[in-house]
């Protein structure tokens, strides 16, 4: 399987890819979504996924839109007894789509924060993301503020969001920034560095590649909620969904996609989210 890792993508906080005050002023006349009556009158489902967040969303060989995203669309659409149209979105459109209604619902790394959820609604949490800290078993970091050291080695990937925390949060530590993961990570392999701060979900792509005896730092840094955004007000459509998104998790479906396209287990359990009910 091929994942094709964008530099640009997510690393801290999913809500840092979508300025949200700029997509809010520029988000379209709301009107009124497809009630969750009329989709099933339809036999279609409509579901925004980002094709730039792999293996959440990738275009595969064929030029389709493929990932994770897309076969729990699928899933929630033979679910819901209706055929899943799946429907491009990028990370400043995803929210204005599904708040104008041009789409029923949108996945794509959808970090349920405050502010987003004055503007949409989500359903119950679907993964999570875990900020952490990628090291080897070599280094004794028990948590990530023993970063702060002139000692420390870190190494970030350039223009990546954790790089602001770690000038900030971490100054003391050396600094070290290249222009992708798959170099950061073999810096680390090769012994030029010591750690990366950075979602840990998407270093697996990375790891497996090298054949050294890698280590998450026990304590995250944060770990993100995402669920599925829909439009604010609908009701019908967030409970109907979130009923799904719970049967694919009891079910084990959510799990087996996750390994399926992330290499491994997800790293927190979503269900345990204060809102998962």
């Amino acid at each position: 399987m091929k994942q094709v890792r964008n530099t640009t993508r997510r690393t801290l906080l999913v809500a840092g890819s979508l300025v949200l005050g700029s997509a809010l002023m520029g988000l379209p006349a709301m009107s009124s979504a497809r009630t969750l009556d009329e989709i099933l009158a339809s036999k279609k489902l409509v579901i925004g996924v980002n094709p730039t967040l792999p293996p959440l969303g990738i275009f595969n060989d064929k030029n389709e839109i493929d990932g994770f995203d897309v076969d729990v669309a699928r899933k929630l659409g033979e679910l819901l007894g209706v055929k899943t149209e799946i429907v491009q979105v990028g990370s400043p459109d995803r929210i204005p789509f599904v708040s104008s209604g041009k789409i029923d619902a949108v996945l794509g790394a959808m970090t349920i924060t405050a502010e987003r959820q004055k503007v949409i609604d989500f359903t119950v949490p679907l993964h999570t993301e875990v900020l952490g800290v990628l090291t080897t078993k070599a280094k004794p970091y028990k948590d990530w503020m023993e970063l702060n050291d002139p000692a420390v080695r870190l190494v970030e990937v350039r223009g990546a969001t954790p790089v602001k925390l770690v000038q900030e949060k971490l100054p003391k530590a050396q600094l070290l920034l290249l222009d992708n993961y798959p170099d950061a990570v073999r810096a680390i392999a090769q012994g030029r560095a010591d750690a990366i701060v950075d979602v840990m979900d998407f270093m697996t792509e990375h790891t497996a590649k090298h054949k050294i005896d890698w280590r998450i730092v026990d304590a995250p840094i944060e770990v993100y909620f995402c669920g599925i955004g829909v439009q604010k007000g609908n009701d019908a459509l967030r409970e109907k969904l979130s009923t799904a998104v719970k049967e694919m998790h009891k079910s084990g479906y959510v799990d087996e996609r996750w390994k399926k396209w992330f290499g491994g287990p997800m790293l927190h359990d979503p269900r345990t989210a204060p809102t998962y009910k």
